[in-house]
């Protein structure tokens, strides 16, 4: 929860503007501001506080114990003009916040921090538990002295300035080792414990038998990802409660998945219990990797017989391609989830135009594989490679990427041995649109007029479907020097099911410097002055030229009234 603070009428309004946009997410404290402060600083994960910052440090003073655990607390001035990240920055996600606040209020945010200041990522915001000496690795990195990295696990991590050989180190392990003096230790999720009970086995019994598991065999706690057992367990009350005390999800698998696991100690009494000769191990060893700890029995001091199992596997290190769509050009038209994708990966794969679009957007240290026009599906397969290979990957494209862009033959390619996350971009046609005015107001379909990837003969099938079924088209690629046919041809089908009078819009380079547009007709539209980096757009039966503007209604009824 954030809490919100204000005392004057303007900080009151910016306070309330803020509560309208979140109101799940914000509490707004009245009274005096003193008590508000203090109020929200127990109660909330954060707080807005529309005063001054002096004010704020003097309030705050008393009340900060450790950056690990105060809240994130945002300053905004009276004018409303900045969002200033004051406490808190990492560990109280401040400085996200800033962020947030500074989008909705249209303030100029704020963030002091030094490693967001330059770039670098901060270690103690991988989404990674953290041991040893952050703050001196932290500076090391900041200075550009030479750190190491160790990556004893593979990890899609964000890009980080490393050097071969150096004083400080950034490790990157599951063993249950202590920092050294200059290093820091990053824990990534890579252990699953499978664990086997029978009905009514107690917390502390389970508990117990993991931790020895892990400690016996050199492993730490914090890097559990999860614990996994049969579907028929799945509410066990010892298996649920030893799950959330240590703070990982429980994954279940049915008793028909877990017999097809080979493992190297069956056994006839879970067999005849769940209908599977494992579960402990079967369940650890479900997701792929390395068992490290074979099946073991948990030890009772009073002389019963065991009640649980567990087996622990590290799983297979999983890549992390992100496949993102850039939009049209326009810097404001680029997503922040895009933005944060691209702050995200180590490796970015690209047509070099596209890389030189975002490249001030990318970390230092980012890896950038960039490529010339026509190598499409060798840019896929090096993206899936580098993911293949533990990187944090971005792969770009314009637009959408899952539109005539990266996205198709980026997943061809890839198998279920990475994590893909799709990142939806403005798609030319939709600039376009927003442009001309409202073309794409009823059904719709765009069409690419390019034959290198699609025989003629389909394409032209698919536009005569398109006229015959009265769909707006938006045709991507229209003409270049050497198809300078194609357009021709597919608006004279179209001319065959429309009148001469249909609009037509032409786009060219939508939302960039050099944008120009144009409203014309079917019959009037000249493909000669179409190129690649345009988008046409023809109208159905019932779309109008209103004042200017490219207008098609969302039902027929303009056209009933008109006829």
């Amino acid at each position: 929860m954030i809490g919100l603070i204000s005392a004057t009428a303007a900080g009151t309004a910016a306070r309330d503007r803020l509560a309208a946009a979140w109101p799940d997410r914000t509490r707004v404290y009245e009274g005096p501001v003193g008590d508000a402060v203090r109020a929200a600083f127990a109660e909330c994960e954060q707080l807005v506080c529309f005063l001054a910052t002096g004010a704020v440090v003097r309030l705050l003073a008393p009340l900060l114990g450790d950056k690990t655990t105060d809240p994130g607390v945002v300053c905004v001035d009276e004018g409303g003009r900045f969002a200033v990240s004051l406490v808190g920055g990492h560990g109280g996600g401040a400085n996200e916040l800033a962020l947030e606040v500074g989008e909705l209020l249209e303030a100029r945010p704020v963030v002091t921090t030094a490693t967001d200041a330059t770039g670098v990522a901060g270690l103690d915001t991988l989404g990674l538990p953290v041991e040893g000496a952050v703050a001196a690795v932290s500076r090391a990195l900041l200075d550009g002295e030479p750190v190491v990295l160790d990556t004893e696990v593979s990890w899609p991590l964000p890009p980080l300035p490393v050097a071969v050989e150096g004083s400080h180190v950034i490790r990157v392990t599951d063993r249950a080792v202590r920092p050294a003096e200059h290093e820091v230790l990053l824990r990534p999720p890579s252990l699953v414990v499978g664990v086997g009970a029978s009905k009514g086995a107690p917390v502390e019994e389970l508990l117990g038998l993991i931790e020895d598991a892990l400690r016996d065999a050199g492993l730490s706690v914090r890097s559990l990802a999860e614990l996994a057992t049969v579907d028929a367990k799945s509410d066990e009350p010892g298996i649920v409660e030893a799950a959330r005390r240590l703070g990982v999800p429980l994954v279940t698998h049915s008793a028909e998945e877990l017999a097809e696991v080979e493992v190297p100690n069956p056994s006839d009494a879970p067999l005849a219990a769940v209908g599977t000769p494992s579960v402990a191990e079967a369940a650890a060893l479900a997701g792929g990797g390395e068992l490290l700890v074979p099946k073991r029995k948990s030890a009772r001091a009073d002389g019963h017989a065991s009640m649980a199992t567990c087996a622990v596997v590290r799983r297979p290190a999983r890549g992390r391609l992100a496949v993102v769509g850039l939009g049209p050009g326009a810097r404001d038209l680029l997503t922040p989830r895009a933005k944060a994708e691209l702050r995200r990966a180590s490796v970015l794969v690209g047509l070099d135009q596209y890389v030189d679009q975002i490249r001030d957007l990318l970390r230092p240290g980012t890896r950038i594989l960039e490529s010339g026009l026509g190598a499409e599906e060798e840019r896929a397969r090096t993206a899936v490679a580098e993911a293949r290979r533990g990187q944090a990957v971005a792969l770009i494209g314009s637009g959408d990427a899952g539109v005539y862009a990266m996205a198709s033959p980026a997943l061809a390619e890839a198998s279920d041995d990475i994590d893909v996350i799709g990142v939806p971009g403005v798609t030319a046609a939709l600039a376009a649109g927003a442009i001309l005015g409202a073309p794409l107001g009823h059904d719709h379909v765009s069409i690419s007029l390019s034959d290198l990837h699609t025989p003629w003969e389909v394409i032209e099938r698919r536009v005569r479907a398109a006229a015959e079924a009265d769909l707006v088209v938006t045709f991507y690629n229209p003409r270049s020097r050497g198809r300078d046919w194609q357009l021709p041809k597919a608006l004279a089908i179209l001319a065959g099911h429309r009148e001469p009078r249909t609009p037509v819009g032409v786009v060219r380079n939508a939302s960039r410097p050099d944008e120009s547009s144009r409203l014309t007709t079917l019959a009037a539209l000249d493909p000669a002055t179409v190129d690649m980096m345009t988008v046409v757009t023809v109208g159905n039966t019932a779309t109008r030229d209103i004042a200017g503007r490219m207008v098609t209604p969302r039902g027929y009824r303009w056209q009933e009234a008109a006829s």
